[in-house]
């Protein structure tokens, strides 16, 4: 365990660190060798002075390419830390050299987006022009590695309850009710009383398996005595959803304040139809113990501010 501290406290240098996570992402010696710029008897080179190092195997070479070993994707989630950490601190300097505060990387997930995490961002623009916010889109399953191994700083989305952990902090803002909404051109869209019998009969675009909304859709047929729709997409993502919507059309099943967004706009009708069901609120998630940016922490007075408005 000695050795094992000594090299990534002294040994490893930063040119180790982005070989190791270039060989994660490419998984081929010739591709790391393009990516790098470097020959590819160098990318060999190197990987071996990096194992002797720790002494361990981190990749299987096969005619296929690399693989990483269990040491080896250990290895890779520090180099990927390291190399995040270390990103994030060239950018806060060149910012605030600029006059800026500097820059923050944040993951939503749609539920949060148009009516919490956007104006926030106006928020922070407003206080700090020079201020740069990275958003990344996705679900849980995406984003949460990403805040791990530092590459986000927050989450802003729906604080679902399967993926509590100790090494997260979580921060509840206001609840998030759902709705049912169609196209204009849809033929329920003018529908007066649509009912859970005709829902059901029509394609629908739904959240992934994982989420708590979309078990609580299935319940809410139950209820009705009816079987869940089968004709179905699954997806995380708003541009899939919206798209489905007005393209086959399908039923959406949607946060209400995002639907009401994109109702505002024209290109959205919200069903005129109950959806009682209780879900887990809208909020932060960050890394417990991991220090934040003055970036991060203004957009996250700036969501908090937000969410009260609200």
């Amino acid at each position: 365990m000695s050795q094992i501290d000594r090299v990534l406290r002294s040994n490893l240098k930063l040119r180790h660190l982005q070989l190791l996570v270039a060989l994660d992402e490419f998984r081929h010696l010739g591709r790391v060798s393009e990516f790098l710029s470097i020959t590819q008897p160098a990318v060999s080179k190197m990987l071996v002075e990096i194992e002797k190092m720790f002494e361990l195997q981190l990749f299987t070479r096969s005619t296929r390419g690399t693989e990483p070993t269990s040491y080896g994707a250990t290895v890779v989630r520090f180099a990927r830390s390291v190399l995040a950490d270390y990103q994030r601190t060239r950018e806060e300097i060149d910012a605030v050299a600029s006059g800026g505060v500097g820059r923050t990387s944040v993951g939503a997930m749609v539920v949060a987006t148009p009516s919490l995490l956007v104006p926030a961002i106006q928020r922070v623009k407003e206080r700090s022009a020079l201020t740069t916010v990275m958003v990344e889109e996705g679900d849980l399953t995406r984003l949460l590695p990403r805040l791990r191994v530092g590459e986000l700083d927050l989450i802003v989305g729906r604080l679902e309850p399967g993926y509590a952990s100790p090494d997260l902090e979580t921060e509840a803002l206001y609840t998030e009710p759902m709705c049912i909404a169609v196209s204009p051109a849809h033929p329920l869209a003018q529908a007066p009383r649509p009912s859970w019998a005709m829902l059901a009969q029509m394609p629908w675009v739904v959240p992934p398996p994982w989420a708590s909304s979309r078990s609580k859709l299935a319940q809410m047929f139950y209820k009705h005595r009816l079987v869940p729709p089968t004709d179905i997409v699954e997806t995380a993502s708003f541009l899939v959803t919206l798209s489905s919507m007005h393209q086959r059309p399908a039923i959406g099943f949607l946060a209400y304040s995002v639907a009401e967004h994109f109702s505002r706009q024209g290109m959205l009708c919200i069903l005129k139809i109950k959806v009682p069901i209780e879900l887990p609120p809208v909020g932060i998630i960050t890394l417990r113990g991991r220090a934040k940016t003055l970036a991060s922490q203004m957009l996250m007075d700036c969501l908090r501010e937000t969410a009260t408005l609200r």
